[in-house]
């Protein structure tokens, strides 16, 4: 579905980002990944690579422009274009607004929203004059409904929801579509550390009666890369299970 792509995937060094860069190779995509963990980085590079796909792995810090800049210049040197842009990555440092530590506020803010600036904003300039391309920003339901604690969180995905679709009207006329994913509550390493109470808690509210999968979200973000999605832009799509 993906030959002769190339996708460069944000934190794609582990959970959701990770099972996006994989499918994406099996799917015959070249990937680039861009993360701060240099071990997971190393491992997804491997796994790719063990199952016949080609990957680049590059330590960057999505917040510093410089460096998205200089780590884009690297995947066309090698692969020679980027067909898709997956904006993954993303942390938390949730609290209460009167307990929030403005250092939290701006460590969010600037890697979950200012980093979707910065690596879209490097990979246009190709895309333009590729004339052609595929952005995934992945967002989340607490964008959408909030939630209390993450009022950071909460904003930074928000703030992606209307850069996706601002985005989405400045590039159609040059064949690029931007959409984004809101995942609810999706298993991985961060929801395997709830607490069963509140883990069970959040499952009640979903009338699926159970968490996501990784798989789920990169289901979607396939079609959303592929030519299947082509006349689908500016669109939020939620992957929570029915939850809101």
């Amino acid at each position: 579905m993906l030959r002769d792509k190339v996708a460069l995937i944000t934190g794609g060094g582990q959970g959701i980002g990770k099972e996006i860069a994989i499918l994406f190779a099996q799917e015959g995509a070249k990937i680039a990944i861009f993360d701060l963990k240099e071990e997971a980085i190393k491992d997804t590079i491997r796994e790719i690579e063990q199952k016949g796909g080609e990957g680049l792995g590059l330590r960057v810090n999505v917040a510093n422009l410089k460096e998205v800049e200089e780590a884009t210049g690297k995947v066309v040197d090698k692969f020679g274009k980027i067909s898709i842009l997956v904006n993954n990555a993303g942390i938390t440092r949730d609290a209460l607004l009167l307990r929030m530590r403005e250092e939290d506020w701006d460590a969010v803010l600037d890697v979950n929203l200012k980093g979707v600036f910065n690596c879209t904003k490097a990979v246009a300039k190709i895309m333009f004059k590729q004339r052609e391309g595929k952005i995934i920003n992945i967002s989340s339901i607490i964008g959408i409904r909030g939630n209390v604690g993450q009022a950071n969180y909460a904003a930074s995905k928000a703030g992606i929801i209307g850069f996706t679709k601002s985005i989405a009207r400045e590039f159609a006329s040059r064949n690029i579509q931007v959409n984004a994913i809101a995942p609810g509550f999706i298993q991985t390493e961060m929801t395997a550390k709830m607490p069963e109470a509140s883990k069970q808690s959040i499952i009640s509210q979903i009338p699926s009666g159970r968490l996501g999968e990784k798989t789920d979200v990169a289901n979607l973000a396939l079609f959303l890369a592929s030519k299947n999605s082509d006349y689908i832009n500016g669109e939020v799509i939620k992957v929570d299970g029915g939850m809101i």
